[in-house]
Protein backbone atom coordinates (compact mmCIF):
# COMPACT_ATOMS: atom_id res chain seq x y z
CA UNK A 1 0.00 0.00 0.00
CA UNK A 2 1.38 3.45 -0.94
CA UNK A 3 2.15 6.06 1.65
CA UNK A 4 -0.76 8.10 2.70
CA UNK A 5 -0.61 12.16 1.41
CA UNK A 6 -2.03 13.28 4.65
CA UNK A 7 -2.08 16.92 3.40
CA UNK A 8 -4.70 15.27 1.05
CA UNK A 9 -6.83 14.21 3.75
CA UNK A 10 -10.56 15.77 4.40
CA UNK A 11 -11.90 16.82 7.51
CA UNK A 12 -14.33 14.31 7.26
CA UNK A 13 -11.51 11.73 6.44
CA UNK A 14 -9.78 12.23 10.03
CA UNK A 15 -13.00 13.33 12.00
CA UNK A 16 -13.91 9.13 10.63
CA UNK A 17 -11.66 6.96 11.16
CA UNK A 18 -11.80 3.69 9.28
CA UNK A 19 -13.53 0.95 11.39
CA UNK A 20 -11.02 -1.14 13.25
CA UNK A 21 -8.28 2.25 12.89
CA UNK A 22 -7.19 1.55 16.17
CA UNK A 23 -6.96 -2.34 17.12
CA UNK A 24 -8.86 -1.51 20.33
CA UNK A 25 -9.93 -5.50 20.51
CA UNK A 26 -6.00 -6.55 20.83
CA UNK A 27 -5.04 -3.36 22.79
CA UNK A 28 -7.97 -4.43 25.19
CA UNK A 29 -6.69 -7.95 25.40
CA UNK A 30 -3.01 -6.99 25.92
CA UNK A 31 -4.58 -4.32 28.67
CA UNK A 32 -5.95 -7.04 30.52
CA UNK A 33 -3.38 -9.42 30.63
CA UNK A 34 -0.43 -6.44 31.90
CA UNK A 35 -3.12 -6.07 34.90
CA UNK A 36 -3.68 -9.45 35.42
CA UNK A 37 0.09 -10.48 35.21
CA UNK A 38 0.49 -6.68 37.72
CA UNK A 39 -2.20 -8.62 40.41
CA UNK A 40 -0.71 -12.20 40.24
CA UNK A 41 2.95 -10.75 41.03
CA UNK A 42 1.24 -8.41 43.98
CA UNK A 43 -1.14 -11.08 45.29
CA UNK A 44 -3.90 -9.67 43.63
CA UNK A 45 -6.96 -12.01 42.54
CA UNK A 46 -7.44 -12.07 38.81
CA UNK A 47 -11.20 -11.23 37.32
CA UNK A 48 -12.42 -10.12 40.44
CA UNK A 49 -16.23 -9.46 39.94
CA UNK A 50 -17.55 -6.21 42.13
CA UNK A 51 -17.00 -2.91 42.30
CA UNK A 52 -14.75 -0.37 42.80
CA UNK A 53 -12.05 -1.49 45.21
CA UNK A 54 -10.31 2.07 46.41
CA UNK A 55 -11.12 5.05 47.68
CA UNK A 56 -11.76 7.81 44.38
CA UNK A 57 -9.61 10.39 44.35
CA UNK A 58 -11.86 12.58 42.59
CA UNK A 59 -14.82 11.27 45.21
CA UNK A 60 -12.45 12.85 47.78
CA UNK A 61 -11.64 16.19 46.17
CA UNK A 62 -15.36 16.76 45.85
CA UNK A 63 -15.77 16.28 49.61
CA UNK A 64 -13.00 18.16 51.03
CA UNK A 65 -14.49 20.86 49.00
CA UNK A 66 -18.11 20.13 50.45
CA UNK A 67 -16.32 20.67 53.59
CA UNK A 68 -14.67 23.67 52.96
CA UNK A 69 -17.90 24.99 52.39
CA UNK A 70 -19.38 23.92 55.06
CA UNK A 71 -16.54 25.10 57.54
CA UNK A 72 -16.54 28.77 56.09
CA UNK A 73 -20.28 29.10 54.42
CA UNK A 74 -20.29 32.75 53.75
CA UNK A 75 -16.85 32.62 52.14
CA UNK A 76 -16.32 29.19 50.71
CA UNK A 77 -19.80 28.17 49.95
CA UNK A 78 -21.88 28.69 47.30
CA UNK A 79 -22.28 32.69 45.59
CA UNK A 80 -25.90 32.66 46.32
CA UNK A 81 -25.91 31.88 50.05
CA UNK A 82 -27.62 34.00 52.20
CA UNK A 83 -27.07 34.12 55.91
CA UNK A 84 -30.66 33.40 56.48
CA UNK A 85 -30.60 30.14 55.06
CA UNK A 86 -27.01 29.55 55.96
CA UNK A 87 -27.77 26.56 58.43
CA UNK A 88 -29.66 24.74 56.00
CA UNK A 89 -27.03 25.23 53.61
CA UNK A 90 -24.66 23.60 56.44
CA UNK A 91 -26.57 20.54 57.42
CA UNK A 92 -27.59 19.82 53.72
CA UNK A 93 -23.74 20.01 52.62
CA UNK A 94 -22.62 17.99 55.17
CA UNK A 95 -25.11 15.23 54.90
CA UNK A 96 -23.91 15.29 51.04
CA UNK A 97 -20.41 15.19 52.61
CA UNK A 98 -20.54 12.49 55.34
CA UNK A 99 -22.15 9.98 53.30
CA UNK A 100 -19.83 10.10 50.40
CA UNK A 101 -17.52 9.97 53.26
CA UNK A 102 -18.80 7.06 54.81
CA UNK A 103 -18.34 5.08 51.52
CA UNK A 104 -14.82 6.45 50.96
CA UNK A 105 -13.72 5.11 54.70
CA UNK A 106 -15.87 1.89 53.95
CA UNK A 107 -13.53 1.25 50.60
CA UNK A 108 -10.32 1.61 52.33
CA UNK A 109 -11.09 -1.03 55.50
CA UNK A 110 -12.16 -3.34 53.70
CA UNK A 111 -9.08 -2.74 51.44
CA UNK A 112 -7.14 -3.46 54.16
CA UNK A 113 -8.67 -6.41 55.60
CA UNK A 114 -8.77 -8.05 52.26
CA UNK A 115 -6.24 -10.72 52.90
CA UNK A 116 -8.09 -11.55 56.33
CA UNK A 117 -11.43 -13.42 58.02
CA UNK A 118 -12.39 -9.84 59.12
CA UNK A 119 -16.06 -9.65 59.05
CA UNK A 120 -17.46 -7.21 56.14
CA UNK A 121 -20.07 -6.02 58.36
CA UNK A 122 -17.61 -5.45 61.47
CA UNK A 123 -15.68 -3.43 59.05
CA UNK A 124 -18.77 -1.14 57.66
CA UNK A 125 -19.72 -0.32 61.64
CA UNK A 126 -16.41 0.60 61.91
CA UNK A 127 -16.23 2.94 59.23
CA UNK A 128 -19.85 4.62 60.99
CA UNK A 129 -18.27 5.21 64.12
CA UNK A 130 -15.29 6.93 62.34
CA UNK A 131 -17.07 8.85 60.08
CA UNK A 132 -19.10 10.20 63.26
CA UNK A 133 -16.35 10.98 65.32
CA UNK A 134 -15.09 13.20 62.10
CA UNK A 135 -18.15 14.63 62.03
CA UNK A 136 -18.10 15.26 66.05
CA UNK A 137 -14.76 17.12 65.81
CA UNK A 138 -15.85 19.33 62.77
CA UNK A 139 -16.69 22.46 65.19
CA UNK A 140 -13.37 22.16 67.00
CA UNK A 141 -11.54 22.29 63.94
CA UNK A 142 -13.38 25.07 62.41
CA UNK A 143 -12.08 26.78 65.38
CA UNK A 144 -8.30 25.84 64.81
CA UNK A 145 -8.63 26.97 61.73
CA UNK A 146 -10.18 30.48 62.53
CA UNK A 147 -6.70 30.91 64.58
CA UNK A 148 -4.62 30.08 61.35
CA UNK A 149 -6.86 32.62 59.05
CA UNK A 150 -5.79 35.37 61.85
CA UNK A 151 -2.11 33.71 62.26
CA UNK A 152 -1.50 34.67 58.35
CA UNK A 153 -3.58 37.96 58.96
CA UNK A 154 -1.65 39.59 61.31
CA UNK A 155 1.60 37.86 59.84
CA UNK A 156 1.52 39.59 56.59
CA UNK A 157 1.67 43.02 55.94
CA UNK A 158 0.10 42.84 52.83
CA UNK A 159 -2.84 41.29 53.80
CA UNK A 160 -5.80 43.54 53.90
CA UNK A 161 -8.63 41.05 55.61
CA UNK A 162 -9.06 37.67 57.09
CA UNK A 163 -11.83 37.03 54.16
CA UNK A 164 -8.58 37.77 51.50
CA UNK A 165 -6.79 35.81 53.18
CA UNK A 166 -9.41 32.54 53.16
CA UNK A 167 -10.03 33.09 49.56
CA UNK A 168 -6.85 33.37 48.45
CA UNK A 169 -3.74 32.47 49.95
CA UNK A 170 -2.40 28.93 49.32
CA UNK A 171 -0.87 28.25 52.69
CA UNK A 172 -4.22 28.46 54.50
CA UNK A 173 -5.85 26.37 51.62
CA UNK A 174 -3.24 23.60 52.73
CA UNK A 175 -3.58 24.20 56.42
CA UNK A 176 -7.08 23.09 55.96
CA UNK A 177 -6.82 20.63 54.38
CA UNK A 178 -4.01 19.11 56.79
CA UNK A 179 -6.45 19.38 59.50
CA UNK A 180 -8.92 17.40 57.93
CA UNK A 181 -6.29 14.63 56.50
CA UNK A 182 -4.78 14.59 60.00
CA UNK A 183 -7.76 13.86 61.76
CA UNK A 184 -8.39 11.13 59.09
CA UNK A 185 -4.65 9.88 59.45
CA UNK A 186 -5.15 9.47 63.46
CA UNK A 187 -8.41 7.75 63.04
CA UNK A 188 -6.89 4.96 60.92
CA UNK A 189 -7.73 6.01 57.40
CA UNK A 190 -4.33 7.02 55.90
CA UNK A 191 -5.24 6.28 52.27
CA UNK A 192 -7.87 8.80 52.30
CA UNK A 193 -5.87 11.28 54.31
CA UNK A 194 -3.27 11.36 51.98
CA UNK A 195 -5.20 11.42 48.96
CA UNK A 196 -6.13 14.17 51.03
CA UNK A 197 -3.22 16.22 51.53
CA UNK A 198 -1.99 15.03 47.83
CA UNK A 199 -5.04 17.20 46.56
CA UNK A 200 -3.67 20.16 48.04
CA UNK A 201 -0.18 19.74 47.07
CA UNK A 202 -1.68 19.68 43.70
CA UNK A 203 -3.57 22.91 44.11
CA UNK A 204 -0.91 24.79 45.85
CA UNK A 205 2.95 23.45 45.59
CA UNK A 206 2.85 22.58 49.83
CA UNK A 207 3.49 18.95 50.61
CA UNK A 208 2.29 18.83 53.97
CA UNK A 209 2.46 14.99 55.04
CA UNK A 210 -0.98 14.05 57.35
CA UNK A 211 0.80 12.56 59.85
CA UNK A 212 2.28 16.10 60.81
CA UNK A 213 1.24 17.06 64.54
CA UNK A 214 0.70 21.43 64.14
CA UNK A 215 -0.33 23.40 66.30
CA UNK A 216 -2.72 26.55 66.25
CA UNK A 217 -2.03 29.26 64.58
CA UNK A 218 0.08 28.40 61.61
CA UNK A 219 1.10 30.72 59.11
CA UNK A 220 2.52 29.43 55.44
CA UNK A 221 3.52 32.66 53.88
CA UNK A 222 3.75 32.58 49.82
CA UNK A 223 4.01 28.70 50.27
CA UNK A 224 5.16 27.06 47.13
CA UNK A 225 8.10 24.53 47.37
CA UNK A 226 7.22 23.85 51.23
CA UNK A 227 7.84 20.35 52.26
CA UNK A 228 6.49 18.94 55.96
CA UNK A 229 7.40 15.30 56.74
CA UNK A 230 5.13 12.59 58.22
CA UNK A 231 6.61 12.78 62.00
CA UNK A 232 7.38 16.22 62.27
CA UNK A 233 6.14 18.45 65.29
CA UNK A 234 5.37 21.62 64.97
CA UNK A 235 4.26 24.07 68.16
CA UNK A 236 1.86 27.27 68.24
CA UNK A 237 2.38 30.65 66.25
CA UNK A 238 5.02 28.99 63.95
CA UNK A 239 5.46 30.75 60.53
CA UNK A 240 7.47 29.41 58.35
CA UNK A 241 7.89 30.87 53.97
CA UNK A 242 8.25 29.14 50.86
CA UNK A 243 10.76 26.31 50.04
CA UNK A 244 10.77 25.40 53.65
CA UNK A 245 11.79 21.81 54.42
CA UNK A 246 11.19 19.90 57.50
CA UNK A 247 12.68 16.97 56.37
CA UNK A 248 14.52 13.67 57.22
CA UNK A 249 18.27 13.29 57.52
CA UNK A 250 18.49 9.34 56.87
CA UNK A 251 16.41 6.60 55.74
CA UNK A 252 17.28 3.88 58.31
CA UNK A 253 16.85 -0.11 56.26
CA UNK A 254 16.83 -3.46 57.24
CA UNK A 255 19.37 -6.02 55.70
CA UNK A 256 16.69 -6.56 52.49
CA UNK A 257 17.11 -2.72 52.16
CA UNK A 258 13.57 -2.44 52.94
CA UNK A 259 12.83 1.20 54.90
CA UNK A 260 11.69 1.26 58.07
CA UNK A 261 8.30 3.15 58.62
CA UNK A 262 6.90 5.48 60.76
CA UNK A 263 9.98 6.41 62.79
CA UNK A 264 10.51 9.25 64.25
CA UNK A 265 12.71 11.20 62.03
CA UNK A 266 11.50 14.50 61.37
CA UNK A 267 12.40 18.27 63.13
CA UNK A 268 10.71 19.28 66.34
CA UNK A 269 9.40 22.90 65.93
CA UNK A 270 8.49 24.65 69.16
CA UNK A 271 6.40 27.70 69.81
CA UNK A 272 6.93 30.97 68.35
CA UNK A 273 9.55 29.83 65.41
CA UNK A 274 10.23 31.50 62.22
CA UNK A 275 11.77 30.12 59.27
CA UNK A 276 12.72 31.69 56.58
CA UNK A 277 12.76 31.39 53.15
CA UNK A 278 14.64 28.04 51.88
CA UNK A 279 15.63 26.83 55.02
CA UNK A 280 16.50 22.86 55.25
CA UNK A 281 16.24 21.43 58.69
CA UNK A 282 16.75 17.92 58.51
CA UNK A 283 16.63 14.94 61.10
CA UNK A 284 14.69 14.60 65.09
CA UNK A 285 16.55 17.74 66.23
CA UNK A 286 14.69 20.05 67.87
CA UNK A 287 14.45 24.08 67.17
CA UNK A 288 13.87 25.56 70.51
CA UNK A 289 11.07 27.86 71.32
CA UNK A 290 11.09 31.41 70.30
CA UNK A 291 14.31 30.91 67.95
CA UNK A 292 14.53 32.46 64.23
CA UNK A 293 16.55 30.61 61.16
CA UNK A 294 17.57 32.42 58.41
CA UNK A 295 16.78 32.02 54.56
CA UNK A 296 18.88 28.84 52.79
CA UNK A 297 20.11 27.84 56.32
CA UNK A 298 20.81 24.29 56.15
CA UNK A 299 20.44 22.81 59.85
CA UNK A 300 21.26 19.09 61.11
CA UNK A 301 21.47 19.99 65.26
CA UNK A 302 19.59 21.24 67.50
CA UNK A 303 19.29 24.81 68.38
CA UNK A 304 18.72 26.30 72.13
CA UNK A 305 15.45 28.59 73.00
CA UNK A 306 15.82 32.10 71.43
CA UNK A 307 18.26 31.00 68.62
CA UNK A 308 18.85 33.14 65.65
CA UNK A 309 20.82 31.09 63.34
CA UNK A 310 21.92 32.93 59.83
CA UNK A 311 24.36 31.34 57.10
CA UNK A 312 27.07 33.38 58.63
CA UNK A 313 27.14 32.13 61.80
CA UNK A 314 25.61 28.25 60.53
CA UNK A 315 29.29 28.53 57.91
CA UNK A 316 30.95 29.83 61.13
CA UNK A 317 30.43 27.17 63.66
CA UNK A 318 30.07 24.63 61.54
CA UNK A 319 28.16 22.53 63.46
CA UNK A 320 24.90 23.52 61.34
CA UNK A 321 25.85 21.55 58.30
Amino acid sequence: MPPVDTQELTVNDISQPRKGHWQLQAIVGQLRSARDDWRRQNGRSCGQQGGRELPSREAIKSILEQLCGALFPMRLGPVDLREESEDFYVGHTLDAALNALLIQARLELRYAARNGNCDYAEVDTHAMHLTQAFAAALPELRRVLDTDVLAAYHGDPAARSVDEVLLCYPGVLAIIHHRLAHHLYRAGLPLLARISSELAHSATGIDIHPGAQIGQSFFIDHGTGVVIGETAIIGERVRIYQAVTLGAKRFPADESGTLHKGHPRHPIVEDDVVVYAGATILGRITIGKGSTIGGNVWLTRSVEAGSNVTQANAQHDGSAV
